[in-house]
């Protein structure tokens, strides 16, 4: 049967709670951001933007110098513009200049060839500043040979694209954009004025970078290439002479582009600042205190009440909803007070308290069950030992009157029948003891062969025709209580010899299965039907409905057998077929450690 999804109370509360905490930070946050001045807006974003100009500056400072000993003045400068305390440190954290103590953590970290993305915009995708040329910085006239070209270029671009743009690049070199899609325009016009043809200073730096890139390749057993600018001043790889014009790889490409920004890095190290560490303050903030106009003060206090509002109503309805079937569960359990046997309650939800009221069900029909089974119980009892007690008044009542003599036969009678008592006595005693859990066991080690020979010869005197014999397989042992276990194989033999006519056989078989000792009692006896199989264990259930004494019992004995089985660790059943015979059987594990039946 498939398991119904709980829908937990504890999740229901927990729900309701989080409705009215969102609704509660809900408000607070639409006053918060109603009465907040729009100065705080401003400061933040003055603050970021201060942040920026601060990392921008001293990254283009260290971008275009070799060392640090000039930034002073840069720095101070800074200062003074955005309000900011500014220290800088080497990447050991040794002053360059600012205050000490250094905070702990750093704003950031001045790397011009490992640019942070986060704080500058419009850097290259190698990370590189491109303020940083090093050998490549142009001569003046070189500079104003390349801008001379460029402007022959531009103007060729406007002519037929319309318009057009020059760009200096921070190494001095030129480059002509067109508008939008019109790149072509500006490669057909640089035809005899190609503006990605190195100059003598570039040239001398490019067969370096080249001469790095190639090293880099070789690491990763890459053929080399050729750089060379491509038309907005970048590195690209051009073709080797000896290199067919196929297209090479997106792997391979990536791999070259990472070689040549390993390169750039290397080849510009000597000319940028050393890492420095940037310290900057935390800017002072505006107020961030609330607008406590009247106005504000009546929007607060409306909010406050519709937030009160919705838990009050929240609350109550969770609360109607617990209360109500607790209300029901203590009715049905005071009616049960009162001797309602019938007082249930009606289940709806699959809750803790949907729970709870079908535990109640259950609890009440066990309850009934157990009141059903007391009663008939009682009335067995009184059925069992009204016999033996009417018998015994009678023969007494008659001796008194005179109509018997008190001779040895009415005395041997009334013994049968006082022993009769004391039988069913005992046998009572015994289970009240295993139902209230004192039923003690005194474990030894036995020997079945012993035990079950034993057994056998207490009962040949009761054969009375019948053939009683024992099979016992191999010298089997066990640890166990042999009074109590000679009293449980004994009650099976009894009932077997009882129900077994004269000419039939008992048999007694003892032996050992994987650890475990199993005894089986096995007659030719009248047998058991299928529908009474399962009952043969009952308290006061016997085969014979008319309760007469002609099978004798009292319909506890197979009941003690159980009892006594379970508190050796053990089990009692039974096989039977009508008029075949009936097999009894013992499974009682060989070493157990003996405790008072639970």
């Amino acid at each position: 049967m498939a398991v119904r999804r709980k829908r937990s109370l504890l999740v229901r509360l927990l729900v309701v709670s989080i409705v009215v905490a969102l609704c509660s930070i809900a408000a607070t946050a639409w006053l918060a951001a109603q009465t907040t001045t729009v100065a705080i807006k401003q400061a933040q974003g003055q603050a970021l933007a201060d942040d920026a100009k601060i990392y921008d500056t001293l990254l283009g400072y260290a971008a275009t110098h070799k060392d640090w000993t000039a930034v002073e003045p840069v720095v101070r400068q800074l200062s003074e513009q955005t309000g900011r305390n500014i220290s800088l440190a080497t990447s050991d954290r040794r002053l360059i200049i600012g205050t000490d103590p250094l905070p702990e953590k750093p704003s950031a970290v001045i790397d011009p060839l490992s640019v942070d993305s986060a704080l500058a915009t419009g850097q290259t995708a190698d990370r590189i500043d491109r303020r940083a040329v090093g050998p490549l910085l142009l001569t003046p006239d070189e500079r104003g040979r390349l801008k001379g070209a460029a402007e022959i270029v531009l103007a060729c671009v406007q002519t037929r694209a319309g318009s057009g743009s020059i760009e200096e690049l921070p190494s001095g070199r030129s480059i002509v954009h067109g508008p939008d899609n019109a790149t072509a325009s500006v490669l057909s016009c640089s035809t005899g004025n190609d503006l990605t043809t190195p100059m003598p200073t570039e040239r001398t730096a490019l067969t370096q970078l080249e001469s790095l890139t190639n090293a880099c390749l070789d690491t990763k057993d890459q053929g080399h290439v050729a750089l060379k600018f491509d038309q907005n001043g970048n590195f690209v790889q051009g073709p080797l002479p000896s290199q067919s014009s196929a297209p090479a790889s997106m792997d391979r490409n990536q791999v070259v582009s990472d070689c040549i920004a390993t390169a750039r890095g290397a080849q510009l190290k000597p000319y940028v600042a050393p890492v420095a560490l940037l310290f900057v303050n935390t800017p002072s903030q505006a107020s961030t205190g609330l607008d406590l106009s009247a106005a504000s003060r009546w929007r607060i206090i409306g909010v406050a009440a519709l937030v009160l509002l919705v838990t009050v109503l929240a609350s109550v309805f969770a609360g109607a909803r617990l209360v109500r079937p607790l209300r029901a569960l203590t009715g049905a359990a005071r009616r049960m007070k009162e001797g309602d046997d019938t007082a249930r309650v009606k289940v709806s939800g699959s809750d803790e308290i949907a729970e709870l009221a079908t535990a109640f069900n259950e609890m009440a029909d066990s309850r009934e069950r157990l009141e059903s089974q007391r009663k008939a119980m009682v009335s067995d009892i009184a059925h069992e030992l009204r016999t033996p007690l009417s018998n015994i008044r009678g023969w007494l009542e008659a001796a008194q009157d005179g109509v018997t003599q008190p001779d040895q036969a009415l005395v041997s009678s009334l013994m049968e029948e006082a022993l009769l008592l004391q039988h069913i006595v005992d046998d009572l005693q015994d289970l009240a003891i295993a139902d209230a859990g004192r039923l003690r066991l005194h474990k030894e080690h036995v020997h079945l062969a012993e035990l079950l020979g034993q057994v056998v010869a207490a009962n040949q005197p009761r054969a009375n025709g019948v053939h009683l014999s024992l099979a016992v397989h191999g010298d089997p042992e066990l640890d166990a209580d042999p009074v109590r276990l000679r009293q449980a194989v004994g009650n099976l033999v009894t009932n077997a010899l009882r129900h077994t006519a004269p000419g039939g056989s008992v048999t007694v078989n003892g032996r050992v299965e994987s650890g475990w000792v199993v005894i089986d009692v096995v007659d030719t006896g009248t047998g058991i039907s299928a529908e009474d199989l399962p009952k043969v264990f009952d308290r006061f259930w016997r085969a014979e409905k008319s309760r007469n004494r002609q099978s004798g019992g009292s319909g506890l004995g197979l009941a003690i057998v159980r009892q006594l089985a379970e508190a050796h660790g053990g089990t009692a059943t039974a096989a039977s077929e009508l008029g075949r015979g009936s097999t009894f059987r013992l499974r009682i594990p060989q070493h157990y450690q003996l405790t008072t039946l639970p």
